[in-house]
């Protein structure tokens, strides 16, 4: 019963946040994602290696949330907007996302399940790729890398509850 319960919000919980996320001005929104990013991703862009986002624009698309924005790199700060113009576009769904970032799934497995679609720039779209590669979750502030694995072991666990009913679901079946 408890596992059931456990599937259940893991694979509903984005359907009852994409409701109240829609209601929530863009500018609010924008806010939260550039703190956010921006102390992600403080070293990497010390660093320069994000350098590659300069005068580009990437868009991340969020799909069962109806969450998208586009990011750039500008005076050494990761700016957000909603615009609908990004060289290279990222879709993919929140708990594959959550895995993704978590450093629990490759994105290229991702790429060619089809749970991670890459269109546009494909210099770009490498450059980010091999940068989501090159991340150490380790290197994430440790609050934040903490939130994440409790999140990715949460996400993970219910998914592999789904896989386990549909595989009961399959040996039981005529």
């Amino acid at each position: 019963m408890l596992q059931r319960l456990h599937h259940h919000l893991v694979s509903e919980m984005p359907k009852l946040l994409a409701w109240p996320l829609g209601r929530v001005p863009f500018s609010c929104k924008k806010v939260l994602l550039r703190q956010l990013i921006n102390w992600q991703y403080q070293q990497l862009i010390a660093a320069g290696e994000i350098d590659f986002l300069q005068q580009r624009r990437l868009g991340i698309e969020i799909r069962d949330l109806r969450l998208k924005w586009v990011m750039t790199l500008e005076n050494q700060r990761i700016m957000i907007t909603d615009g609908q113009e990004a060289d290279v576009w990222f879709r993919a769904d929140t708990n594959d996302l959550i895995l993704l970032a978590a450093g629990r799934k490759d994105p290229d497995m991702l790429f060619f399940q089809r749970r991670l679609v890459v269109e546009g720039d494909t210099e770009l779209g490498l450059a980010v790729k091999n940068l989501m590669d090159a991340i150490e979750p380790d290197a994430m502030p440790p609050i934040l890398l903490k939130g994440l694995q409790h999140l990715a072991a949460f996400t993970e666990a219910g998914m592999t509850q789904d896989a386990s009913v549909i595989t009961v679901r399959e040996e039981n079946s005529c």
